[in-house]
């Protein structure tokens, strides 16, 4: 009799309290005031969930970074050169709304309190969008977000500078206000030991050239990559519920690019809220988005309530 052979899958896969139990013994350096102060408006987290997910995560993101660096190591060694810091680049990705500025902004604090305190730098993907006025020349202000209304080759060139360990790395800077890139501002990374990159299609690989050139894409700089992922109906959810409440605070500035939201009836804002997600959303996360999913080191799955309901992490 022939016996089946079982198929392995490519993650290890973790109930939450699984998942957390993989903490160990590392401490909590953060309170309930820090998490209210780093969750975006529409994520609930509580201390209690960055305990049991992103203690678990940093402990193991410290093993990955002390892997690193041992083959920085090794190959400073065999080449006898001089040893020059290497960043460590951790990517978060997913869809608009699930909470990717959440977790960013939550990892680099937790990473910051590290006993050797790091310097542990954050940058999105919103300031590599090419500005309006370039995507009103292509015909593209519609697909803002997908990955051609990106200026690609900036950003690759962002994170080979940061690779590299180049000095005083300039990045652009985008306004969420005036839903545009801001002229003559950039954030200037100086050679981190940690840089967290957040955006939508980081894990994109991105077409080949028909030439057969080699090129060089985001993801193969990212050192760890993290997905965080949630059904699209709950996404849709998020969506609506953080417009409407950026009607009632953000999207009432005289500056913003969106106050003319804040003035329509609910109604009204509710059906071009829905019409965004429907017809520029919803697409490029099932066009783009999601099909990066498998690329990622750790997938993290949300409930309805926002709150994570299970880990995968990628077999070695």
């Amino acid at each position: 009799m022939t016996k089946r052979r079982s198929v392995l899958a490519p993650y290890h896969s973790f109930t939450k309290a699984q998942w957390s139990a993989l903490r160990a013994d590392e401490p909590m350096t953060l309170n309930a005031d820090d998490i209210k102060r780093l969750r975006t408006l529409s994520d609930p987290i509580s201390l209690h969930e960055a305990e049991e997910v992103y203690l678990p995560l940093t402990r193991l993101l410290s093993f990955y970074v002390e892997a690193v660096q041992g083959l920085h190591n090794i190959s400073t060694r065999f080449l006898d050169t001089p040893d020059q810091k290497v960043p460590f680049i951790i990517g978060v990705a997913g869809s608009v709304a699930v909470g990717k500025s959440t977790t960013a902004r939550i990892l680099r604090a937790l990473l910051q309190r590290w006993p050797s305190s790091p310097k542990v730098d954050l940058v999105t993907t919103d300031g590599f969008l090419l500005p309006n006025a370039v995507l009103t020349e292509r015909n593209i202000m519609e697909r803002k977000g997908f990955p051609e209304s990106y200026d690609r080759g900036r950003f690759v060139q962002f994170l080979a500078d940061i690779k590299s360990g180049k000095a005083q790395v300039a990045a652009p800077v985008y306004s969420h206000l005036v839903y545009d890139i801001v002229p003559d501002q950039q954030v200037v990374i100086d050679r981190p030991d940690i840089l967290i990159v957040e955006g939508l299609n980081i894990l994109q690989p991105g077409e080949l050239p028909k030439t057969g050139k080699p090129i060089l894409f985001a993801s193969d700089f990212i050192d760890f990559s993290i997905y965080i992922d949630a059904d699209d109906e709950d996404l849709e959810a998020w969506f609506m519920e953080r417009f409407f409440q950026l009607r009632e605070t953000a999207f009432r500035d005289p500056t913003s690019f969106f106050r003319r939201f804040a003035e329509m009836s609910k109604d009204e804002a509710g059906a071009f809220g829905k019409m965004v997600w429907e017809t520029i959303n919803l697409p490029n996360l099932q066009q783009n988005v999601v099909p990066t999913r498998g690329r990622a080191d750790l997938i993290l799955k949300k409930g309805k309530s926002h709150s994570i309901e299970d880990v995968k992490l990628r077999r070695v």
